[in-house]
């Protein structure tokens, strides 16, 4: 069947005490927004409508996408009245109403919510909770059918000690939903239009609600303080951690682990204390990760071993090959089979062939670093003239002296060998010694300068 999604994420959130729309406020790397959109686009749908309000430009400047459709709630007057802003889009068989603000819901949950819909029958996604207040509670008839929702502000004391919470997560038939809509009165204690109500205007028209609820309740927490939010990113990372843990990897402590993207792993994988992973990240079988790391949009093959404190940017790290401690790959790094990046050592946009060596102090950007080539410490590629970047380019089992100053557009041809303390300017052939270095000279008799008395 057909499938509409309508998400509400018109809400300011007070209690965030934030300029910064609700919505927007992130859990593991993406806002909260973004990960309910993300679980929208995996059922399907034939459309994703997303209902807006306060902060409305900059949650569609965040957000812009082709296959989203942002509708203007210009005045918040309720949940029933934020879906009927996008009625007039919605075309679908079923209709799916999700929640900007509830970012852990799984795909699973919401596929076993939608098997419950069909033209004579809706599905309302609940949850039991030990201490249900400021939900609206679902109350049911002697045979247990769903008769109502009350909202928790209009409840008796009789419903308010029903532990049943409505998490407003609704999949409804599209045809009726108009009619239900059009019927809503604001007559409660807030003077809103509840889409809440919709359920007795359906038990009303003789149709079945039935439920579904989610293996954890975590799934439909919402947020509306920071406290809240720190609560869901905790629950985030501890369920990445166990996925991860599942799949063959250790975690040194899974408390002091974060996930802030899209994370492929092998097996055989340990990661030590405090590591960060974000964006895309693919992790092959056998890899060490030490402390302190942060990994992001990188690809880490069979082998490789990164140590304490090194940051890890849209890089590629081939098999066998280590980093650190200390390091920094920035985008366009790439490492072959067992090359080997030291301390303090910063790459950029450089190709480091097989069993290259870098082993500290030293700066390669716009650089393409031939086989088994050993680079000496404090080793800089002057790549850049203030407009320009320009290549340096180095051979196969070229040997470069320590604090050298490589000035690019160069290239030091294989077998060659550059002078400590050089700096090259000009291209050098094979197997060719290149010495770029004032001649030194000592002299007798230098006297230091003194500091000058002041009166």
């Amino acid at each position: 069947m057909s499938l509409d999604i309508v998400i509400l994420a018109a809400g300011q959130g007070t209690r965030m005490r934030s300029a910064l729309p609700k919505v927007l406020h992130p859990v593991a790397g993406d806002s909260m927004l973004g990960h309910v959109i993300h679980s929208a686009r995996q059922l399907n749908p034939q459309s994703i409508h997303v209902v807006i309000g306060h902060g409305a430009d900059i949650v569609r400047e965040r957000l812009a996408a082709d296959d989203l459709n942002f509708i203007l709630q210009e005045k918040q007057l309720g949940t029933g009245h934020a879906v009927a802003q996008a009625l007039p889009e919605l075309t679908a068989e079923n209709v799916l109403i999700l929640y900007g603000d509830v970012p852990l819901i799984e795909v699973e949950t919401l596929q076993r919510l939608l098997k419950k819909v069909s033209a004579e029958q809706l599905g309302l996604l609940t949850v039991n909770l030990a201490d249900p207040t400021g939900y609206g509670r679902i109350v049911r008839d002697e045979q247990q059918r769903v008769s109502a929702i009350i909202e928790h502000k209009d409840a008796t004391e009789a419903q308010k000690a029903i532990t049943e919470g409505n998490t407003g997560i609704l999949a409804v038939p599209g045809k009726r939903l108009a009619d239900w809509l059009g019927r809503l009165s604001n007559n409660n204690a807030q003077g809103e239009y509840y889409l809440t109500d919709v359920i007795a205007m359906a038990v009303n028209d003789g149709l079945v609600v039935a439920t579904e609820q989610p293996l954890d309740a975590m799934e439909v927490q919402g947020a509306n303080d920071r406290k809240q939010l720190a609560e869901l990113e905790r629950h985030y990372q501890q369920r990445e951690a166990r996925r991860l843990m599942s799949l063959g990897v250790t975690l040194r402590d899974p408390a002091r682990f974060d996930v802030r993207g899209d994370v492929s792993v092998g097996r055989d994988v340990l990661i030590d204390i405090n590591v960060i992973l974000e964006g895309r990240v693919f992790i092959e079988d056998d890899v060490v990760i030490g402390p302190n790391c942060v990994i992001k949009n990188s690809t880490l093959r069979k082998g490789s071993v990164i140590k304490a404190s090194s940051h890890i940017d849209g890089a590629v790290l081939g098999e066998g090959s280590d980093v650190g401690p200390f390091a920094r790959l920035r985008p366009g790094s790439v490492l072959e089979a067992r090359a080997h990046v030291g301390n303090f050592v910063e790459l950029k946009n450089a190709h480091l062939g097989e069993a290259a060596k870098v082993g500290h102090l030293t700066y390669l950007g716009d650089a393409e670093v031939g086989a088994r080539t050993n680079i000496g410490a404090g080793t800089i590629t002057c790549n850049y003239d203030g407009a320009n970047k320009f290549r340096t380019v180095l051979g196969e089992d070229v040997f470069i002296g320590s604090n050298n100053s490589l000035v690019a557009p160069v290239d030091i041809s294989s077998g060659a060998t550059t002078a400590a303390g050089s700096t090259i300017t000009q291209d050098v052939a094979a197997k060719q010694l290149a010495i770029g270095r004032a001649r030194q000279r000592n002299i007798d008799g230098w006297k230091r300068p003194v500091k000058i008395k002041k009166d």
